[in-house]
């Protein structure tokens, strides 16, 4: 199950590829400069979800995020511990018993194009749906009706809609998660007040933009945890929960994977190929048996502290890396940015 991990852990942390690539060059005066096909190996924002960065991108093009003074700054120690304290909080999430996954066949980096079908089962062979019952996961599985998931099209939510965003985050905001992440953020002096760092989520994960040609079509929230179609292609759609509940009702259909993480409990992580009701998801990272606080929060975290980067973090004992990016065409409040997206790049 997990024999393909060296493979796919050499390209999602941008070695070079024998068969593909050959004598890597520098990121040194490159960083974040646009794609070019005709580079060895590259220095692009996107270059760590692709796996095709050059060796030194992460020493020259990943340093401190967050606050720009340095008194202000969250380390990377620091971000480590609070992942390992979250990842240690969350009661909610699934037990071993909770769910058998049949991830079947492993595919090469190279193989995620071919849009191939190599497993005959579902993914999910079985998940115990008393997990729902539980006031996060029922509050959050209200959310994902309440998006038109073709970008260009304006999202307008009702009354009822508008509640049950707040009704998630008080439900998660009673948990152990969000009350370490919370304490945590307070301490760096981030937020003054649960109400405050309430209100943030709020306007990060929910606030609309427009993605595509209509104003308002778009948020942080349904582009990771719902997924979106834009140019005939999944875009987002990183959320296990979503996943299986597509899959029940036929309209997901899993492919393949390229990377098993090697943890042997939930959550475990999952980059998966898949087409959701006719359109392809190339490699879709995701959380498996997690609740959704938890993911809320790592994503939050890594987004607040590591705005439009790659975050370091630390779940029992494995380093895990997940990037974010800012929407910068439209801000909230006093110049914030919303969340684009955040996905898992890379582990070992």
């Amino acid at each position: 199950m997990r024999a393909c991990i060296s493979l796919v852990l050499a390209v999602l942390f941008g070695l070079a590829w024998a068969d593909l690539y050959s004598a890597p060059t520098s990121c040194e005066g490159r960083c974040y400069e646009a794609f070019d096909k005709h580079h060895q190996c590259h220095c692009n924002a996107r270059c760590q979800e692709f796996g095709n960065c050059c060796k030194d991108f992460e020493s020259l093009c990943s340093g401190h995020e967050g606050f720009s003074h340095s008194s202000d700054a969250i380390t990377k120690e620091e971000i480590q511990s609070i992942s390992e304290k979250i990842y240690r909080a969350d009661t909610n999430k699934a037990q071993k018993e909770d769910i058998i996954l049949n991830s079947q066949n492993c595919i090469s980096p190279s193989e995620t194009r071919d849009q191939v079908d190599r497993c005959p089962k579902p993914l999910f062979t079985y998940v115990n749906e008393k997990l729902f019952s539980k006031p996060t996961y029922a509050a959050f599985i209200n959310l994902l009706n309440n998006y038109q998931r073709a970008t260009g099209h304006g999202e307008h939510f009702s009354a009822q809609e508008l509640a049950e965003q707040d009704a998630f985050l008080r439900e998660i905001m009673k948990t152990a998660v969000m009350k370490e992440l919370y304490s945590f953020l307070h301490h760096q002096n981030r937020y003054g007040s649960e109400q405050e760092f309430v209100d943030d989520l709020k306007n990060m994960w929910f606030g609309l933009y427009s993605r595509g040609n209509e104003e308002g079509d778009s948020s942080g929230f349904e582009h990771v945890f719902s997924g979106e179609v834009k140019k005939g292609k999944v875009t987002g759609f990183h959320n296990w929960i979503r996943f299986y509940l597509e899959e029940k009702e036929g309209l997901v259909d899993y492919y393949s994977h390229i990377y098993d993480g090697p943890w042997d409990s939930y959550p475990d992580v999952l980059a998966m190929q898949f087409n959701w009701d006719g359109y392809y998801k190339e490699v879709g990272s995701a959380f498996i048996g997690s609740s959704p606080e938890f993911e809320f929060a790592l994503y939050s975290l890594c987004f607040i502290a590591r705005p439009g980067k790659v975050c370091q973090l630390s779940l029992g004992g494995y380093p895990l890396a997940v990037r974010t990016y800012t929407w910068d065409k439209s801000t909230y409040g006093n110049g914030k940015k919303y969340i684009a997206t955040a996905y898992i790049v890379s582990s070992t």
